[in-house]
């Protein structure tokens, strides 16, 4: 379907209307440029349809689910609490939905022409759309994100998933096993886990391998009270429709399996060969920190670019690009880029916490916070680190609501923030993000909610 009439020339050609495409053809748009924007499935791309949306809107059910039926200490007993799964499905796909017509209104609102479909390039200053048209353009911006990696013998199939058709379930299976360990195979587990699914995740190191371990404890302790099993050091060998056989011998019985192994940048079929754009070495095209790849004419940005493949990188990545189109010296020059796993409790981090030399950490935990105490979410903590200066270079909550308190970090390190910026702003009580300021007055020796030590705060 196409908005508007077909253009012989654009300004600006956005390949994938996912989250960092769509923004970058709206930027550009208000810019003043005649924009056109491809995509082949659903405006939004996977975020709002397969990823992002769904996964935090099911995320939240099993949330209410699991409180309901597991909140006797707060005096509330739910024994006939139930859940109706394609209720859930439907609701998740009603959420996805409106959000896509969202993006679409604002697409027509901002004079973007969309077509459905897809786009290769036929030079650097055109391409052929599927219904046979060719477009022609000063300036492409290339956003067709990821998808998901492929795994030898254990390819996609009925029982075989990917996390899109994960999270696209109108039932609770039984049994789930997910091959891999990193954010999604542990959004997913929990979240099937508080339905009600016998969850296995299959770590070919340990869970989430690549975070803080003191944060990724806390993840274990309550993966362990949900009944996920978890198999670490090991790597699914062979696979019937029912079992999956590990490296170590060990069997693992299973309904469904997923598998969650990470990301491949989509770039097949967009003829990318007919241009001078360069990929590196593991296939993502290879930009600067304009999102100009070698090839003058055409950007790119958001998964299909490398790590870290985030939403949130995508959409700044996008708002960089659009301005670029349209002569603005733009530039991505972020600090941080802060990240989120909507585990339970929730991991963010901004910066790095890594202890080294000249960078000095503290850490508060939750078991001195009076909102986390009330509600009986005290596993877990904020840690923050900064220089010899006192600048903060980074900081780690791990704690419900950890996702809204994140931001406060990454625009403390954006602005190049004192530890006592954060220790002397007010923060509203009773909140969790008290634990930021908590953790900052630590670091300063003077905290009130944990013990420094009897005339030894610093002055």
């Amino acid at each position: 379907m196409v908005m508007g009439s077909i253009p012989e020339q654009v300004d600006l050609a956005v390949i994938g209307g996912g989250v960092g495409g769509y923004v970058a053809a709206i930027r550009a748009a208000q810019l003043g440029l005649s924009v056109a924007l491809v995509e082949k499935e659903k405006l939004g791309g996977h975020c709002l349809n397969y990823a992002c949306i769904p996964s935090k809107t099911l995320i939240k059910i099993a949330d209410i689910y699991y409180e309901a039926t597991h909140s006797d200490q707060f005096g509330i007993s739910s024994p006939s609490a139930s859940v109706d799964p394609k209720k859930m499905n439907a609701w998740r796909m009603d959420v996805s939905k409106k959000l896509e017509e969202g993006v679409a209104y604002l697409c027509k609102a901002n004079g973007i022409d969309v077509f459905k479909g897809t786009a290769t390039f036929l030079t650097s200053n055109s391409v052929q759309l599927t219904d046979g048209v060719t477009l022609e353009f000063k300036k492409a911006l290339i956003a067709t994100g990821s998808q998901p990696a492929p795994m030898k013998g254990f390819e996609f199939s009925d029982y075989i998933l990917d996390y899109k058709r994960a999270l696209m379930l109108d039932y609770i299976p039984k049994s789930m096993a997910i091959i891999g360990a990193g954010y999604v195979a542990v959004e997913i587990g929990m979240l099937y886990a508080k339905l009600g699914t016998k969850v296995s995740i299959i770590a070919r190191s340990d869970i989430l391998s690549r975070f803080d371990r003191e944060a990724v404890e806390v993840i274990k302790d309550k993966m362990e009270k949900l009944g996920i099993d978890v198999f670490t050091g090991a790597t699914p060998s062979s696979q019937t429709n029912g079992s999956i056989t590990l490296s170590n011998g060990k069997k693992i019985d299973c309904q469904l399996i997923v598998v969650a192994i990470g990301l491949s940048p989509y770039t097949a079929g967009l003829g990318i060969e007919n241009t001078k754009v360069k990929l590196d070495e593991k296939g993502f095209i290879m930009i600067d920190n304009q999102m100009r790849s070698s090839d003058p004419n055409i950007l790119a940005i958001g998964d299909v670019v490398g790590e870290p493949m985030l939403a949130h990188k995508a959409i700044r990545q996008g708002i960089v690009a659009g301005e670029v189109a349209a002569g603005q010296d733009s530039s991505f020059d972020n600090l941080v880029i802060p990240a989120v796993i909507f585990s339970d409790p929730e991991i963010a981090i901004a910066g790095s916490v890594e202890e080294k030399e000249g960078i000095r950490v503290s850490k508060f935990p939750l078991t001195g916070l009076g909102r986390a105490i009330a509600l009986d979410s005290k596993d877990g903590f904020v840690k923050i680190a900064c220089d010899g200066s006192g600048t903060v270079t980074g900081v780690e909550i791990v704690s419900d609501e950890a996702n809204a308190m994140i931001a406060e970090a990454a625009l403390a390190i954006e602005m190049g923030a004192n530890i006592e910026d954060i220790a002397d702003t007010i923060h509203p009580h009773p909140t969790y993000g008290e634990a930021v300021q908590e953790a900052a007055e630590l670091a300063l020796g003077r905290s009130i909610h944990f013990f420094v030590g009897k005339g030894k705060a610093k002055k």
